[in-house]
């Protein structure tokens, strides 16, 4: 084995600033969602992703990669979100092992009420802490990041999100 590339001293720092900044970053987001809407980022996450597709409807498989749950996680997450009457599944009838996962109106209007309450935050924790060529810069740093995980499996290889739907600005 050849010996590892080890990290210089500022690229130590930055991995360290991002681990620690991310972290307490989402933290925070999750904290704000639980004390106005009584439920966290996991699970606004999921209300995001499937208000991005038609008929808010998706995959349990893709809806995992999506939000970067494993399956089990995102199973119980949605089980718990069923209960709320915020979301439904159900089978594909072409795929007997399928399952989809559809958004109720309910969930839609949990959505529409949390919105404000996350991109505030994300505007006061991150958006309005950077200059605009630091947000851009922010932006390809993290396009890059995520193109080369899809590459090597980890995640959907596209899963766009529709300009039809007012939630997109909300994730």
């Amino acid at each position: 084995m050849s010996e590892p590339r080890w990290l210089s001293g500022p690229d130590q720092r930055a991995w360290r600033s991002y681990l620690t900044g991310s972290q307490l970053l989402t933290t925070q987001l999750d904290k704000e969602l639980r004390e106005h809407h009584s439920i966290g980022m996991p699970e606004y996450e999921i209300l995001v992703r499937l208000s991005e597709h038609e008929n808010r409807t998706m995959r349990m498989a893709l809806l995992a990669m999506d939000t970067t749950m494993s399956r089990s996680r995102l199973t119980h997450s949605v089980a718990r979100m069923e209960k709320k009457g915020l979301l439904e599944r159900f089978s594909i009838p072409e795929d007997g092992r399928g399952v989809n996962c559809q958004m109720t109106d309910a969930g839609w209007e949990l959505l529409v009420t949390m919105a404000p309450t996350h991109v505030g935050g994300v505007r006061d924790h991150l958006v309005d802490l950077l200059e605009p060529e630091e947000m851009a810069t922010l932006g390809r740093v993290f396009g890059k990041v995520t193109a080369h995980m899809r590459e090597i499996g980890q995640g959907p290889v596209d899963s766009p999100p529709t300009d039809a739907e007012p939630s997109t600005s909300a994730n």
